[in-house]
């Protein structure tokens, strides 16, 4: 499990995307080495299966769920991204409290 420290955004325009892709996230560790690829589809584009390739995990996503992930980011601390049972697991490490807001 690898604990995330920073992101970048890209959004892709056209009416196909890029690669299969509408929007990618790149999470980063403290190092500044690429963990993970988070990329967007949207209704009717071709999703890959998620992977893990050389150390970087790619998970596909469809891009109703861009904004949710953007707040987790913003918002939550520490976040960690893991590969396991051919799938990307994206989330925070701990127990959050209840009513703790933003």
């Amino acid at each position: 499990m690898a604990e995330v420290a920073s992101y970048h955004v890209l959004v892709y325009g056209g009416p196909d995307g890029y690669q299969t892709n509408r929007a990618q996230i790149q999470l980063s560790d403290a190092a500044g080495k690429t963990l993970a690829w988070l990329r967007f589809n949207d209704p009717g584009m071709f999703y890959e299966a998620d992977s893990d390739s050389g150390g970087i995990i790619k998970m596909h996503l469809p891009s109703a769920m861009f904004q949710s992930v953007l707040d987790v980011l913003r918002n939550e601390k520490p976040i960690n991204i893991y590969f396991a049972q051919g799938r990307g697991f994206f989330g925070t490490s701990t127990k959050e409290p209840v009513g703790e807001g933003e």
